[in-house]
């Protein structure tokens, strides 16, 4: 295909794009001004409403210091309120049961010390293999906490021989089969390694069925895919903002807990100050009064130059849609998978990430044959201005994430693949 009709899908697409509302890295070689940014899956480019969402905080803080918590435009006692319907639209959920908090990893700890529930017969905590490290880290040291062998206790499922992904199916016929010493299924829902979209509410039937808790890590499906987690029936997730988000490095994460769970009282809990009735909070009694929403997961409160980019990014998601970013997702992996596929012909390029749109989310990982994907990254980047993640030793990631990436774009890095590749070959 060419570039021209590269540029003629863009300007006939239903969704233009909404590259302009976002600072996009100029390019350090190549011939275009501007990068073709495939990295959203790992970081997301900063939206342009974000300094002003950060500034109109800090000139509250410079005009108001410590009376900002209640006189601010937006008051910072109350702020992660405003986070709460939109990510819950975001995320298919009822407002009580999300709250934006901490950062991924804290937040799936403080789920799991309320939902790993073990016991010597069922204590197993079942996860991908190809589950991100920081996942792996987590559920080994909650077994390992609660006196159990993390190499026994935690089961890594494997794709089928000579496959590189997951099948859902197998996910589920294995908790059929084994589920009943199983306590918590944790799960990416989309791996972060292949792009792989798990069906989540199979899995999570299949895990009540087999009597486990299931909880996900959402940190490449939110702002990825449409998620219904309350109709789904998932107990737990977290994810974090950084990536499809597009919140910043390091930005704040969110949480869910199903509404069946919010009141009940026999969960353990880790508490704070925020995990107190708001209504409350201020009489500084000395223990806890719960309320029945997400909140009571919170320990401190929020912290508002953190949150201020996740509200503009919310906005941005509340004014497109995500089945409207679905959509337009599945247009652009479909293009750049049809572009792979012919530039790739006789390179040693193998797209990982299943063919099915809906069993991929806005990614597609190539494995470079015999080849280094950290030179390959680097090529890419000095010199065709194609910014892409390498997984070492050989894997490519490549997203085209919707709300800024274009099919001009996608050309782009087809072609720089092709090109870096073909000129590590003669090279080697």
């Amino acid at each position: 295909m060419t570039e021209a009709a590269a540029r003629d899908l863009d300007a006939q697409d239903p969704l233009p794009t909404s590259r302009a509302q976002f600072h996009v890295p100029p390019a350090t070689g190549g011939d275009y001004a501007e990068t073709a940014y495939f990295a959203g899956n790992s970081l997301g480019l900063q939206p342009i409403a974000t300094r002003a969402a950060l500034d109109a905080e800090l000139d509250d803080w410079a005009r108001l210091g410590v009376e900002g918590h209640g006189e601010a435009e937006r008051p910072w006692v109350s702020y992660h309120q405003q986070l709460r319907d939109p990510t819950a639209r975001l995320v298919g959920a009822r407002p009580g049961e999300v709250v934006m908090m901490n950062s991924l990893t804290v937040n799936l700890h403080l789920m799991m010390v309320s939902f790993y529930r073990p016991t010597p017969e069922r204590h197993a905590i079942l996860i991908e293999d190809t589950a991100f490290p920081s996942d792996s880290y987590a559920v080994r040291s909650q077994a390992a906490f609660h006196g159990y062998d993390p190499d026994e206790a935690v089961i890594r499922l494997s794709p089928r021989p000579g496959e590189s992904t997951l099948r859902s199916e197998d996910v589920t016929g294995w908790l059929a089969e084994h589920g009943d010493r199983v306590a918590l299924v944790l799960l990416g829902g989309v791996n972060y390694y292949s792009g792989e979209f798990l069906d989540i509410p199979a899995i999570t039937r299949a895990g009540h069925a087999a009597g486990a808790v299931v909880g996900w890590d959402l940190a490449h499906a939110a702002g990825n895919v449409p998620l219904r987690l309350h109709d789904w029936g998932v107990d737990w997730a977290a994810w974090c903002t950084y990536k499809y988000l597009n919140s910043g490095p390091g930005a704040i994460a969110g949480a869910f807990v199903h509404e069946r769970h919010l009141a009940d009282r026999s969960l353990p809990k880790l508490a704070g100050w925020w995990s107190t009735d708001p209504d409350v909070r201020f009489r500084m009694h000395p223990t806890v009064t719960p309320v029945d929403t997400a909140d009571s997961w919170q320990l401190s409160n929020p912290p508002i130059l953190a949150m201020a980019p996740v509200r503009a990014s919310l906005e941005m998601f509340d004014a497109v849609g995500m089945d409207a970013l679905r959509a337009k997702s599945i247009r652009l992996t479909g293009y750049l998978g049809t572009l792979l596929d012919e530039t790739g012909a006789g390179r040693p390029m193998e797209v990982l990430t299943p063919r099915e749109p809906d069993r991929r989310g806005a990614q597609l990982s190539v494995r470079l044959h015999g080849l280094d994907a950290d030179a390959v990254s680097a090529a890419l980047r000095t010199r065709h201005g194609v910014i892409a993640d390498a997984r070492r030793p050989d894997v490519i990631r490549l997203a085209p994430v919707p709300m800024y990436s274009t099919f001009h774009d996608c050309w782009r890095a087809a072609t720089a693949m092709a090109d870096v590749v073909s000129g590590s070959c003669a090279g080697s």
